[in-house]
């Protein structure tokens, strides 16, 4: 199992979609590229919607993993155009 490297976190356990996309989408923009963000999330939609649209921004999904308390967090790198 890889370790990674966390740059900057955010949790978006408090917003409901589409926010969460834009609250992840806002966090990535301001690190620079090859950083790595760490994005907390609740279960349900933002576990399903917010890896997809990160996916098609181009930024690389590195692991997603359940927490004990039911939330999920995603490792994202980003990457440059």
């Amino acid at each position: 199992m890889a370790e990674f490297n966390i740059d900057e976190r955010v949790d978006i356990t408090d917003v409901v979609c589409p926010t969460t996309f834009v609250k992840a989408k806002v966090a990535l923009e301001e690190l620079d590229d090859g950083q790595v963000l760490s994005i907390r999330m609740n279960d349900g939609e933002p576990v399903q919607n917010v890896p997809r649209s990160i996916k098609e921004e181009g930024h690389q999904i590195l692991k997603l993993n359940e927490n004990d308390d039911g939330t999920y967090e995603l490792i994202v790198r980003k990457v440059g155009d």
